[in-house]
């Protein structure tokens, strides 16, 4: 519908051959790749194995806020601008799931149109599929699809429903918090933790009353905080486009200060970090749950939690030592 533009045609899943069309630039592959990866397929991890030397060319931008900031108009018009300046785009936009089709929510999706026949630009909306956070499990991996497919610039929308937002800071190397005057006590959303995570704050909508104080609200804040680069703060109204140029050049001017300092091979790192962590636990989870002696062993706590002679804690303490010594004898 209003996905990818070559996603409805079928193609054979053959690896190998999808593979070789998306190094050679099909946009078909690349969606039935990021499909694959999504669906947390048994042959993710070997794709994602053969494309991650080619990481390392996408600038990545997460952006998030609150509902109603006007987000996706901001990443249209956002869009836009690097497409003038002759640059390609990824966007990846997390919606709710669907309780029927268990898929995303196109909603705004629709602001959005002046994008989908543009060759520069790849849009692709995922399901956060009950995450604990706007972020969906597989995003970070969508984004390095993109960025194997050299795209320029990869911008992450979130669903934006507060402070679980802040899972964005960890995939973008530059963080956008998009807030409003009508979003309710600023103070109290900057409490919420948005302010320790953005590298430049947007007040959209800023023809409204009310934008001029937030402005000074968030500058105030951020100057009682020590940062190496202070965050800007923009005043945007995306659906009239201005104060996207401005929004553009403080991107750039943050990207310049990552690369001139070790700021951005430490941010990096951090997320290589979190994910080999992140892996590890998902891996040992999966090995654990599948030993039919730890699931007989859980049964038998369990009850014995429920006849008040165990508590969770130390059900957990047996099962993880249980396991441990099945893993020795193995």
């Amino acid at each position: 519908m209003f996905q990818e533009k070559e996603s409805i045609i079928k193609r054979p899943k053959n690896i190998d051959r999808l593979i070789k069309e998306f190094l050679q630039g099909k946009e078909w592959a690349l969606s039935q790749l990021m499909s694959i990866i999504e669906n947390n397929d048994d042959k993710a991890k070997s794709i994602l194995n053969k494309l991650y030397p080619r990481l390392g060319h996408g600038w990545r931008i997460g952006i998030t806020g609150p509902p109603g900031a006007g987000k996706s108009t901001l990443v249209e018009k956002l869009a836009t601008e690097y497409v003038k300046n002759n640059l390609t785009v990824g966007i990846i936009c997390i919606d709710p799931t669907s309780p029927f089709s268990g898929g995303a929510i196109l909603g705004d999706r629709v602001r959005m149109s002046s994008l989908f026949l543009d060759p520069k630009v790849f849009i692709r909306s995922m399901a956060t599929r009950g995450s604990m956070g706007g972020v969906a499990k597989a995003t970070k991996e969508l984004c390095d699809l993109l960025d194997a497919f050299k795209k320029d610039v990869i911008i992450i929308e979130t669903i934006g429903v507060g402070q679980v937002e802040l899972d964005v800071a960890g995939i973008g190397y530059t963080t956008i918090v998009v807030l409003v005057p009508e979003a309710g006590d600023s103070i109290q959303t900057m409490k919420a933790g948005l302010m320790e995570i953005g590298d430049i704050f947007v007040v959209n909508k800023s023809d409204r009353e009310g934008s001029d104080r937030l402005t000074m609200e968030i500058q105030s804040v951020l100057e009682m905080k020590n940062f190496d680069l202070t965050p800007s703060v923009i005043k945007t109204v995306a659906t009239e486009n201005k104060g996207i140029k401005d929004l553009y050049n403080n991107i750039f001017d943050h990207r310049k200060f990552l690369e001139n300092s070790d700021k951005l091979k430490d941010k990096i790192r951090s997320t290589i970090k979190t994910e080999i962590k992140e892996l590890v636990e998902e891996k040992i989870n999966k090995q654990i749950w599948a030993n039919n002696q730890v699931k007989t062993k859980s049964d038998y706590l369990i009850d014995n939690i429920l006849k008040g002679k165990e508590t969770p804690f130390s059900a957990a303490d047996k099962i993880l030592k249980n396991w441990t010594k099945l893993r020795r004898k193995d």
